[in-house]
């Protein structure tokens, strides 16, 4: 939605797409019998195809949707200079506005075409996919024993000698696929049977969108304060001006982290597997825009009640100067935060 280009008599308004958001949510909460024959019947369709059962579904989802998401907003980058927040494109746009002529805006430093950008895809790749090939994935609502079915375990065997022994349906309790020649990858993960309810999905959407924000404010936190990690986020800030691609130039340790927290943030509350397909393009879109240095009309922080949300004013900031901002989506970390350091350097009364 904050891709639409405004139009001064029919775009749609700040209220308009808050009312919009507001009665999708609650509905969705309040009346989830009026989604349940849809939902169960996608859920159907989903649970029996064998792409959405691949153990690298969500890797793959996740790059097509940085892919269909980063695109646009680079393009949308690239056509109005006057949203971007750089204080430089401000002159572009005036000198725009005064000639009435098509002014070509300026590519900025380190902005690459896609078709060159695929190294950058593999390194993303590589060590996600290494992780699904070699692990079993572990979802609520599974069985223990269909879970261990997908990595090639016998059973039947296993619960014959030890009662499923070492093996857990947590999550935090990792299991290896069982290699053999027959089978040498873990190439298939078990889904629960049941559709889950709407209100299930909002209600763990939002939450696990806030979990996975107060998280990263603090796996962000580190990355500036210790001195071990500052070199793997030094190049996330080696840059000129902000624009969409920047999202995605980080250490490899520091995206794994990034996605290893989101599914935490996932799995600790037990999502299920649809929440997690639903969450990766709102993940996704909001670590896109909050990197695309464009005040955008309908930004998700103008949407959100003033002062809940950070978005790519505050991110761009924190870009530039590196000592607050860290949380992502949100300011409440951030708040608590600042609040704590003054409360500290505060001279104290004697």
């Amino acid at each position: 939605m904050a891709l639409a280009e405004p139009n001064k008599n029919n775009g749609p308004t700040v209220t308009q797409v808050r009312i919009a958001v507001l009665a999708i949510l609650s509905s969705a909460v309040f009346l989830p019998g009026l989604y349940q024959p849809l939902l169960t019947q996608f859920w159907s369709y989903l649970r029996h195809s064998s792409v959405y059962r691949s153990s690298t579904f969500e890797t793959f989802w996740t790059v097509f949707c940085y892919a269909a998401i980063e695109v646009p907003f680079t393009v949308l980058y690239m056509k109005h200079p006057e949203w971007r927040l750089a204080h430089q494109s401000k002159k572009l746009a005036n000198d725009s506005n005064d000639s009435n002529q098509a002014t070509t805006p300026k590519k900025p430093k380190g902005m690459r075409r896609p078709a060159r950008r695929g190294m950058e895809a593999l390194i993303y790749v590589a060590p996600l996919l290494t992780l699904d090939l070699l692990m079993i994935k572990k979802f609520a609502g599974v069985p223990l024993e269909d879970m261990l079915e997908t990595g090639n375990y016998d059973v039947s065997s296993v619960i014959g000698q030890q009662g499923l022994g070492s093996h857990k349906a947590t999550f935090l309790v990792p299991s290896v696929h069982n290699f053999s020649f027959d089978s040498p990858l873990q190439t298939r993960r078990a889904l629960p049977a049941a559709a889950p309810s709407s209100r299930r999905l909002a209600l763990e959407l939002i939450t696990s969108l806030v979990l996975y924000d107060a998280l990263f404010f603090a796996f962000h936190l580190s990355m500036h304060i210790m001195p071990g990690l500052k070199s793997w986020h030094k190049p996330h800030h080696k840059h000129g001006e902000m624009h969409p691609q920047i999202t995605n130039q980080l250490h490899v340790f520091e995206r794994l982290g990034l996605v290893l927290l989101a599914n935490f943030s996932l799995n600790i509350i037990g999502s299920h597997v649809l929440t997690r397909t639903l969450f990766v393009p709102i993940f996704v879109w909001l670590l896109v825009e909050i990197h695309s240095g464009l005040d955008l009309p309908l930004a998700y922080d103008k949407l959100l009640p003033t002062g809940w949300g950070g978005g790519a004013k505050k991110h761009a900031a924190h870009h530039r100067e590196g000592e607050t901002g860290m949380e992502p989506y949100f300011n409440w970390c951030d708040g608590a935060w600042e609040a704590v350091c003054r409360a500290s350097s505060s001279p104290k009364i004697s």
